[in-house]
């Protein structure tokens, strides 16, 4: 296999991929373990990890949000969690692709994606808590259109690792203004 620096370069081209919700009893296995590789990877598995990776059925499905998984052959290869807080606000949290799958414009189109589904939902915006540490992953956002926020304009998000926090304001879509 050839090497790109320190990375294999295992596939070239957007695989095919089929985006959809987690659902109430089904095996959420993979949110937790694609969010534990890149967590212990970079930082440690907080406590608040811990509640929501353990349970997402609880701490998010029956809160009202959403999981959502990017599967690629039969395989689940990335996950969001779009989360609801008050008037139509919601958090985005817990964004994973798996390493043999970053860098193909996965967590693009699963972003994409949760929007639109946010939108569908009635949020009237977004937001988020990342790291510096995460440069790929604060480039996508600023890209998607997400503002740079003093992080007292949002929900305390209970991490020590997010030290860059990101809103985006949604407009109504077409639909929406029929």
């Amino acid at each position: 296999m050839q090497t790109v620096g320190e990375f294999e370069a295992v596939q070239t081209a957007t695989p095919q991929i089929n985006i959809r919700p987690l659902k109430t009893g089904e095996d959420a296995t993979p949110f937790r373990t694609l969010n534990e590789e890149w967590i212990t990877r970079f930082f440690v598995l907080e406590a608040k990890d811990k509640a929501t990776l353990g349970d997402p059925e609880n701490m998010i499905l029956a809160k009202g949000g959403q999981i959502y998984f990017v599967r690629a052959e039969d395989e689940v290869v990335g996950c969001v969690a779009l989360i609801p807080m008050n008037d139509g606000v919601y958090e985005l949290s817990k964004m994973a692709v798996a390493p043999k799958m970053r860098g193909l414009g996965i967590g693009r189109k699963l972003l994409e994606y949760t929007i639109a589904q946010a939108r569908q939902r009635g949020a009237t915006s977004l937001f988020l808590g990342s790291s510096s540490r995460l440069k790929n992953a604060v480039h996508l956002y600023e890209s998607l259109g997400f503002q740079h926020v003093p992080p007292d304009s949002l929900p305390d998000m209970h991490y020590s690792r997010a030290d860059v926090f990101m809103t985006m304001t949604l407009e109504a879509s077409e639909k929406d203004e029929r």
